[in-house]
């Protein structure tokens, strides 16, 4: 059947994108120390270079998604997944940290393929089938994830970190090339475009107590998120106390998140379903705040793998809880313009994370970091408990309502 074709091509171009763009992120740091990055300002340098990216993207969302639907989804996956080729490629020819970031921020404007994706298989999937699509969606950006770090630290340490941004183009490429043979967009498959812009979607947003609660919640660990991203290579290589063989073993560190992760997401999911999500919630960020604190106090690089990979089981149920609140408190016909600020959201606090994280451990090291991540994650967990519990006392809990149903 064509959705089904459509749902394996994609499940796999998607996978393509998370292993070519996880393959360099993580170690972005170590490739500012190649190219002239002094180790005093190396730090500072990785958050701007991280973060810029997604300022970029966060403003051009909408306006990638309003050029979806005039001219098509697919369209849309093509320019970015050619457009991100190309940007990929430019990384291996920058020959300083001025040029890297200028790199990272075309790649902001060339954002777009895995959102543009998850659109052609809504679009295209009956109901009945949506869940489970959307599942396998989400499993294979997930394995992307996990296979990207590994792939990454691999070439670093045999090839150095600059033909690793070859490798990358290589990959997304050829992914956008699968889709672009195979997949094809049903018809009538575009919606009208909304009247107005990005202000009538906030002021929309706004006028929701409970969904301006889940943006703020999402904002807010997404930038705890990415605040360590580009410390984690740095503070591996300080436990080692070498750099030498560093971006490998980061790179098997950083995927013991994903691992984790691919592990538990079905498991947050039943217990969802089963006692709700806000309870989910709570258990997820205090969960993710104890183990993230924790890594503070590692004495050595295998304390730290063991402490990621408990994070990893906690943290990744705190986003699917968000969007499934964030759904079930909003009409089903605005669910388009929800996603679209969840993405806003989503990508604010990935701009905003590396930013705070280079400029913190800059003024007081790597170490005292992970006791910031460790509290606001745990302070969150404590606000949605007293939130929620407070809301089902008064029966006004939306996920409440939904278990009942």
């Amino acid at each position: 059947m064509k959705w089904r074709k459509n749902l394996w091509t994609l499940a796999l171009a998607v996978m393509l994108s998370g292993a070519s763009y996880t393959m360099l992120v993580p170690f972005l740091p170590l490739y500012l120390l190649d190219i002239g990055a002094s180790p005093e300002n190396v730090n500072m340098w990785s958050g701007l270079v991280l973060s810029s990216s997604f300022l970029v993207s966060a403003f051009l969302a909408p306006y990638w998604g309003r050029c979806a639907d005039k001219s098509g989804r697919r369209r849309m996956l093509l320019r970015a997944g050619f457009s991100l080729a190309f940007v990929y490629f430019l990384g291996y020819l920058v020959r300083n940290p001025v040029e890297l970031l200028i790199v990272r921020l075309l790649q902001g404007v060339a954002s777009g393929f895995v959102p543009a994706a998850m659109a052609i298989v809504a679009a295209s999937t009956p109901k009945e089938h949506m869940g489970f699509s959307l599942g396998i969606m989400q499993t294979t950006l997930l394995i992307g994830g996990i296979v990207g770090p590994l792939l990454g630290g691999s070439l670093s340490h045999i090839f150095g970190m600059r033909f690793s941004f070859v490798i990358a183009a290589a990959i997304i490429f050829g992914g956008t090339v699968i889709a672009g043979m195979l997949v094809k967009e049903p018809e009538n498959n575009a919606t009208a475009v909304q009247e107005g812009g990005m202000l009538d979607d906030l002021k929309t947003a706004f006028a929701n107590r409970q969904l301006v609660q889940m943006l703020c919640l999402l904002f807010a660990v997404q930038t705890v998120a990415m605040l360590l991203q580009p410390l984690i290579a740095l503070y591996i290589s300080e436990l080692q106390g070498t750099m030498e063989g560093a971006a490998l073993t980061a790179g098997i560190v950083y995927s013991l998140a994903g691992i984790a992760g691919a592990i538990a997401a079905p498991l947050w999911g039943r217990i969802g379903q089963r006692r709700g999500f806000a309870q989910v919630l709570t258990i997820a960020f205090l969960g993710a705040g104890m183990f993230s604190f924790s890594q503070y106090f590692s004495a050595d690089i295998y304390q730290f793998s063991v402490l990621q990979f408990l994070y990893g089981l906690f943290v990744v149920g705190v986003f699917p809880a968000i969007n499934t609140i964030a759904v079930s408190c909003t009409d089903p016909n605005s669910r388009g313009r929800v996603f679209g600020l969840t993405t806003t959201a989503n990508h604010l606090g990935s701009m905003t994370g590396p930013l705070i994280g280079g400029m913190v451990s800059f003024w007081i090291g790597i170490r005292p970091v992970f006791l910031i991540t460790g509290g606001v994650l745990l302070a969150l967990g404590g606000l949605v408990f007293l939130n929620w519990h407070k809301r089902d006392d008064a029966g006004e809990c939306p996920v409440a309502a939904e278990r009942e149903k």
